[in-house]
């Protein structure tokens, strides 16, 4: 089961400018933060909280990036990044994990899986977008959420 905000056909997708993003997350609080500054950011996004549907999902709608949190139910997160860098149709996503994991030893067996950047919970939102921004380069508007929040 998923729910999609600011859904955006393919064919709307690639007309667009906004970045589509997954999130990949069991808890409904955490989702909701990530969505809220997702949205502020300029991105459109998907939300997710099935690790196993997280799949079939990224195939289908093709997503500029996913953000997924590394403790679910059914698969972890590390082996949904193990078989989405598998998969001829997901394998050049970038791959952000969110995770309360914080160890040096985690943080390299994420590295290690496949994931192409990290942020540990809790994050600040300005640390969320500059791995956005890193990730996505010229995807999103050049002035930051913050930027346009003091003006």
């Amino acid at each position: 089961m998923y729910s999609t905000h600011s859904f955006m056909s393919n064919e709307e997708k690639r007309n667009s400018q906004q970045p589509l993003i997954l999130a990949v997350e069991d808890h409904d609080d955490n989702l909701a933060l990530i969505g809220y500054a997702l949205e502020s950011f300029g991105c459109g996004f998907i939300c997710q909280t099935d690790s196993i549907n997280t799949l079939v999902v990224a195939k289908e709608y093709q997503p500029d990036l996913i953000m997924l949190d590394i403790l679910l139910p059914s698969l972890n997160g590390i082996e949904v990044v193990r078989y989405l860098k598998q998969d001829p149709l997901t394998c050049k996503i970038p791959v952000v994990a969110v995770t309360a994991l914080a160890s040096k030893q985690d943080k390299e067996r994420i590295f290690e899986a496949g994931f192409d950047g990290y942020l540990n919970k809790p994050y600040m939102i300005d640390e969320l977008e500059i791995m956005i921004r890193r990730l996505l380069c010229s995807k999103l508007e050049s002035q930051s959420a913050f930027e346009l929040c003091k003006e």
